[in-house]
């Protein structure tokens, strides 16, 4: 006890004196312990005490969150995940190096890096949160903001341009020339990046326009079609129906010719060529087809159960009468379903009535 109340009466007084009759009595160790186990403690008690609250923050605050509706109280709080072991570490090690050294004059500089280091955090939390309303406002608002990254990574670079701006400015570090800078520089990197910023504003044009959005099932007059998944920055993701991704540059997807089969309406026509034989009682074949549309329509996953199917005969072909089936299905992809059970059941009702779906046949006579 002798050798810390020395201690600790040399670091206070800082005189030769005590510095001395501290050495002399033989606690040169003492002081040594006491000068590196005291910022060592700060240090480890910051880190320890950021670790326990994050820990409590993880497992208590964010389950009682999830369990509410607001979603806003989920991206509030979700934003704050990992800040708080940074913040008290950052603390930790301030006093930590105060406490060890004292209170030079380059501690105002340490100080400044730890004040950057706290305006970065905010900085991120900031962009979390900006990012996170954009995402939920998308999903809810459905038809007025479509949910892609673009948005999300443009209000990501905003937050972040002005955290940057906010640093330097509090680094004594003149933001006007940077501004300036960027507004010369701005057409020098305009023409360096025109075909990134055609694309970019391109896809800006196509959510706007709301014509294309993700979920919607579009094919190109090139031949390309699948589901939109995303539209970023530079392109737009389709997922084709063999699971195989496409990327379209935005500026070439805004040129195309698009079919959107998610426009006006989910719903949509299935249309399927039959033939039967000339010897066909064709108000029978009408009232066959009718009523297995129907019950296609009701008992299959995907068609629309209130639509009463039709069909219309159009061609005389060299082997049969032709006529178009006209089926109703609720998205794109349940067409190919409905199709399927479609053939299956008019194959086995035709042959239970009798009627023949004949082979290509052509008669030819010879002159003797």
């Amino acid at each position: 006890m002798n050798i810390f109340r020395n201690c600790s009466e040399y670091v206070k007084a800082e005189s030769d004196e005590v510095g001395a009759n501290c050495l002399r009595n033989g606690s040169v160790y003492g002081i040594m312990a006491y000068n590196i186990l005291i910022p060592v403690a700060f240090l480890v008690s910051g880190i320890l005490a950021g670790f326990l609250i994050e820990r409590l923050f993880k497992f208590k605050l964010l389950k009682m969150v999830k369990k509410s509706k607001p979603i806003t109280d989920d991206i509030i709080v979700g934003a704050f995940k990992g800040m708080f072991l940074l913040w008290f570490s950052v603390a930790g090690a301030y006093f930590s190096l105060l406490w060890a050294f004292g209170d030079k004059s380059w501690m105002s500089k340490v100080l400044k890096i730890f004040i950057v280091i706290t305006i970065a955090a905010v900085t991120i939390i900031v962009m979390r949160i900006a990012t996170g309303l954009v995402k939920a406002y998308s999903k809810k608002a459905e038809g007025i903001l479509p949910s892609t990254s673009i948005f999300a990574n443009l209000t990501k670079l905003f937050v972040l341009v002005v955290g940057i701006l906010v640093m330097l400015q509090y680094l004594d570090v003149s933001i006007t020339p940077i501004l300036t800078a960027l507004g010369v520089g701005g057409l020098a990197v305009a023409l360096a990046l025109q075909d990134t910023l055609s694309n970019t504003f391109a896809g800006i044009h196509i959510l706007l326009s709301k014509q294309i959005k993700p979920g919607d099932y579009i094919r190109l007059d090139s031949g390309e079609e699948g589901f939109v998944t995303d539209i970023c920055w530079r392109n737009t993701s389709l997922r084709m129906m063999s699971n195989n991704l496409i990327l379209i540059p935005n500026s070439k997807l805004s040129n195309a010719i698009v079919t959107n089969h998610e426009l006006p309406d989910k719903e949509m026509s299935v249309l399927l060529n039959v033939g039967v034989s000339y010897s066909s009682d064709l108000e029978k074949v009408e009232e066959i087809v009718s009523d297995v549309g129907s019950e296609v329509m009701k008992e299959v996953s995907g068609g629309v159960p209130e639509f009463v199917p039709f069909i219309r005969f159009h061609t005389f072909s060299d082997s049969s009468i032709d006529f178009t089936v006209i089926l109703r299905a609720k998205s794109f992809t349940d067409q190919y379903i409905i199709k399927h059970e479609f053939i299956k059941r008019l194959h086995k009702r035709f042959d239970a009535e009798g009627i023949e779906i004949p082979f290509p046949i052509r008669t030819i006579h010879l002159d003797s």
